[in-house]
């Protein structure tokens, strides 16, 4: 009879200590180190241009008569595509960070993101289709010729909350959550400095990477008049980054190395797009703000003739 009450209480012991240890684990803050994410960046990469840069030449190249102005257009399913992966790409990125963000913080940046990119859907479809009735770009809404010649004049008003939901409100939410998310995943992107090399250096498949992954945020930045959105991630990452490296051993590791690198580069890349049209007077009339950055379609509108 003691033997067997021995055993019971020893199996309860053991079962404790289980449930013990599974709490401890998922109470942990921290996850195992996966190395650097190339199939996660190549996606998001590919995705970006594809999906994004290439929503607008997608609607130029294929015919108007297969997606008529009344349905949505090829761009549109891009952007819809795009509103699914990206949201995907970011919530794995937090999962796979070294430090764990809450839950509740990923999820809220994730569901302000699509929100906000699906208020520019709407905006945005509109508004290129409207190049088509003689739109043009690199013009302000109450000065293109078509929004003059509208009657009641009352509804160029309706025009510019249209832009306004497009260019500002949708862009807010859908990139100060993105830059976010891409912030917490560098907070949490630190290692010991004594972690293997394959931890803490750029791998080749890195530097190859980070091209066109700049030069994708360039395009992002520009087009999407987002710069102080983009310049306030910049500095936390760079205050984040002096801040670990002054009050523990922690470095930056391989993963973080490539998002504050491809910023950096961006940033070198938006400094030459502005000195180049510096002294434009058109565009200057356009983007008449103390920061001056044009945007790529509307110097290509400026340029060249987008009507058919």
């Amino acid at each position: 009879m003691s033997t067997r009450r021995r055993q019971t209480h020893g199996q309860r012991d053991d079962g404790d200590d289980g449930k013990s240890m599974r709490t401890a684990e998922s109470r942990s803050p921290s996850v195992s180190h996966v190395g650097f994410l190339t199939g996660l960046w190549t996606l998001m990469t590919l995705q970006n241009w594809i999906l994004d840069f290439g929503r607008p030449i997608a609607m130029i190249v294929f015919p108007l008569e297969w997606f008529p102005l009344s349905k949505p257009s090829v761009g549109d399913y891009f952007h819809m595509a795009y509103n699914v992966i990206t949201p995907f790409c970011l919530l794995r990125l937090l999962d796979l960070s070294p430090r764990r963000v809450p839950a509740t913080l990923r999820y809220l940046t994730v569901v302000f993101m699509v929100m906000g990119a699906s208020i520019h859907l709407v905006g945005d479809s509109i508004n290129h289709r409207l190049i088509y009735s003689g739109y043009q770009l690199h013009l302000s809404v109450r000065d293109n010729p078509i929004m003059q010649k509208l009657q009641p004049p009352t509804l160029v008003d309706s025009f510019e909350l249209l832009y306004f939901y497009d260019e500002y409100l949708g862009h807010l939410m859908w990139y100060i959550p993105f830059f976010l998310a891409l912030v917490l995943f560098a907070w949490g992107s630190f290692v010991p400095s004594s972690a293997p090399a394959s931890q803490r250096q750029l791998p080749i498949i890195g530097h190859i990477l980070l091209w066109p992954s700049a030069l994708y945020y360039w395009y992002l930045v520009t087009e999407g008049q987002i710069f102080s959105a983009y310049i306030a991630a910049v500095v936390a990452i760079v205050v984040i980054v002096i801040y670990r490296q002054s009050t523990s051993t922690d470095v930056l590791d391989c993963n973080g190395r490539f998002l504050l690198y491809t910023f950096l580069l961006t940033l070198a890349m938006i400094g030459v797009w502005v000195a180049w049209l510096w002294n434009d007077k058109v565009l200057r009339q356009k983007y008449p703000g103390l920061v001056y950055i044009p945007e790529p379609w509307s110097w290509y509108s400026l340029s060249f003739n987008l009507q058919r």
